[in-house]
This record gives C-alpha cells, sequence and structure tokens, in this order.
C-alpha cells in the first residue's frame, strides 16, 4: 500500500533543514507532528522533598534537552547560583550543544558521550570522585540508573519535570498511512486516547528497542524501525521505506 500521510508523534521540528521537510517534498507526502506526550514542571514543594543538596553537586548528567532547561529552571526556582567549575556530561553532542542555552560552551568543562547512555559512561567512569546529579523526568529508563549502580559513583536523581500524556481526542477521525513513535510513552498515550485503537493498514514505525516491545506489548505489528545500519536515523528509515511502497 502507497504511503501518502504521516503522523509523527513529535513536536514540530523548528530548523529549516530537518530531514522530514525534505522527505516531504522529495516523496510528495504530507507530515503532520503531533506530541503524544509533553513535560509539565514539577513543583517547588516535590523538588524540595528529594532533599537534593545542590551546594555538594559537582557534576551533572544531561541526558536530553529537556533535562537541560529543567536543570537551570530548578536551580533559579531554588536560588542556588550554578557555579563556574560545575562539570556536564551530556548523553550527545545535540544536548552539548542545547547547552549553550545557558553557559558560555568554552568556558565550561563539558564531557560529551556518543548519542546513547551506555556510550556516555566511559566518559563518567574518567570522574569517578565527583558527586553527579542526574535530572529527570519522572519516567527514567531503569537502565540508566543500574549502569550508574554498576559504575559504583556518588550519585542522585532528581525527578524536575513530569511526562504527561497530551489530550487527542481530535484525532479521533483522523486517519494517517504511518504513526510515528520514539518511546514506549507515545505508545501509551496512544491507548490512553484510543483504547479500542486497531491497526488494521496503518503502518507503525518506531525508533529504539524498548519502543519495538512496548508496540509488540500491545499486540501491535512494528512495519519500520530504526536505528539500524543501514538507516540509523527516523527519517531515513522512512524514506527507504516509503521509496519501496511508492514504487507499486
Amino acid at each position: 500500500m502507497k504511503v501518502k500521510t504521516i503522523l509523527v508523534s513529535q513536536p514540530e521540528p523548528k530548523a529549516e533543514n530537518s530531514p522530514y521537510f525534505d522527505l516531504q517534498q522529495e516523496q510528495k507526502v504530507k507530515i503532520d507532528f503531533r506530541p503524544f506526550i509533553h513535560v509539565e514542571d514539577v513543583s517547588t514543594k516535590e523538588i524540595r522533598l528529594q532533599k537534593v543538596d545542590f551546594s555538594k553537586i559537582t557534576a551533572i548528567i544531561l541526558t536530553s534537552r529537556n533535562a537541560v532547561d529543567h536543570f537551570f529552571k530548578v536551580a533559579e526556582k531554588m536560588r542556588f547560583k550554578v557555579p563556574d567549575t560545575m562539570k556536564y556530561f551530556c548523553q550527545s553532542e545535540a544536548v552539548a550543544y542545547y547547552l549553550q542555552k545557558y553557559v558560555v560552551y568554552r568556558k565550561r568543562k563539558i564531557y560529551v558521550g556518543k548519542r546513547t547512555f551506555p556510550e556516555l559512561i566511559p566518559v563518567i567512569n574518567k570522574y569517578k570522585d565527583e558527586t553527579f546529579l542526574l535530572p529527570s523526568s519522572d519516567k527514567l529508563k531503569p537502565t540508566v540508573p543500574k549502569a550508574l549502580d554498576k559504575l559504583g559513583v556518588n550519585w542522585k536523581q532528581a525527578v524536575f519535570y513530569k511526562t504527561v500524556i497530551s489530550d487527542l481526542s481530535d484525532l479521533a477521525d483522523v486517519y494517517y498511512d504511518i504513526l510515528v513513535f520514539f518511546s514506549p510513552s507515545g505508545i501509551e498515550s496512544l491507548f490512553h486516547n484510543f483504547p479500542d485503537f486497531k491497526q488494521n493498514n496503518t503502518r507503525i514505525a518506531v525508533f529504539g528497542n524498548t519502543t519495538i516491545k512496548a508496540v509488540e506489548s500491545k499486540g501491535l505489528r512494528v512495519d519500520i524501525s530504526a536505528p539500524t545500519k543501514e538507516t540509523p536515523s527516523m527519517s531515513m528509515a522512512l524514506q527507504q521505506y516509503i521509496k519501496k511502497m511508492n514504487k507499486k
């Protein structure tokens, strides 16, 4: 079956050179963007209950842009002046680049992993004497604390924001050829909004093994997956699939 419409369960990219826009033009398909989940702030009271001693923190582990935003937002709320000596361990270059919104990059100690959290672990391992803070959402992958505990570093997780299911009721009667998911939370949102969802001819594209498991646990079929050696990004996986299907 040919592909004409795609719904990506994320906000629309702000960058004009997004590969999704190129895909839309090259393959003549319609791509809509709609976050299936969103983040909300945690109250100051909830933060205080976590008993984070900011004065003892010497390094921050940042796994996402949301983590960056909410660390600095919470620091301001708690009237904590982030010292220039603070070390930042960023999961990817994208996260490290985003950090420039808050700090002068060349004047700070910033250490960067390749892309995934396990790839950041060897970098953290070189600085075992630091006291690490991991700002996160209320839905942290269990592999993250396991990896840090195994490493034996002094670290603390702090929930600085919450992942909340978005209201998608206006999409009840809208059909898309492909639905694109990037996290188990996106699948949870789909079934929260549409408990009777049936896949039928809808193709499902997923990013990452945990998302694949979430899709399959709901009895759904995975038609497109990334990352792979051939298609390291979701946009590439979609392009390859659409080229194949729309040739017929």
